[in-house]
């Protein structure tokens, strides 16, 4: 059985202020430090083999957190586990985008990744470290679109809608073909 602990980013001023980030590489703000330190306070008791973080700063400041307090030699980091390109709407408010592009912005082609797209990407690199760490506990420092659609997508009859907390934690585990999720969302460590 492979275990995989999915993290989504502590908070950034872009979240903060309701901006798509995308892949716009923000970094963490202060409460987004905080909130890294807290989930790696968290797992610091726990056992885990490896590390990985998409590429993008928010993530690799999480992941780096959490790879001091776990011990972890070495942080992997993965374009493939990157947020979702969100276009020409990165770096704006719902607001802006309306008053841009109308309200029906969203059915325009403004460049955004489509959904599945992403869920495919995600959901397929989960897999590859299914089997590439067979019998290791992996934690994947990620973003909220990229580990919500491609948890729909792994296991779309527990998932119909996610919605990631920055620094939740979810964990999933690969066993005999089948996926599971033990934990969802979990933030107890705010």
């Amino acid at each position: 059985m492979t275990t995989i602990g999915l993290i989504r980013h502590g908070v950034t001023d872009w979240n903060e202020l309701g901006k798509a980030q995308g892949i716009s590489d923000i970094p963490l703000n202060e409460t987004g430090m905080i909130q890294a330190k807290a989930i790696a306070d968290r797992l610091a008791g726990e056992s885990w083999d490896i590390i990985i973080s998409s590429t993008l700063t928010r993530a690799k400041q999480t992941a780096e957190a959490v790879r001091s307090a776990l011990g972890i030699d070495t942080l992997i980091t993965e374009d493939r586990i990157r947020e979702i390109n969100c276009g020409q709407i990165e770096g704006t408010t719902e607001e802006e985008r309306v008053a841009r592009w109308g309200a029906n912005w969203s059915s325009l082609d403004l460049g955004i990744e489509a959904f599945d797209d992403v869920a495919k990407r995600g959901a397929a690199y989960m897999e590859e470290v299914a089997a590439t760490h067979r019998d290791k506990r992996v934690l994947i420092v990620s973003h909220g679109a990229l580990i919500g659609l491609s948890l729909k997508r792994l296991m779309p009859q527990r998932f119909e809608s996610t919605y990631m907390h920055n620094t939740s934690l979810t964990i999933i585990a690969h066993r005999n073909e089948e996926w599971e999720c033990t934990l969802f969302n979990c933030t107890k460590h705010l």
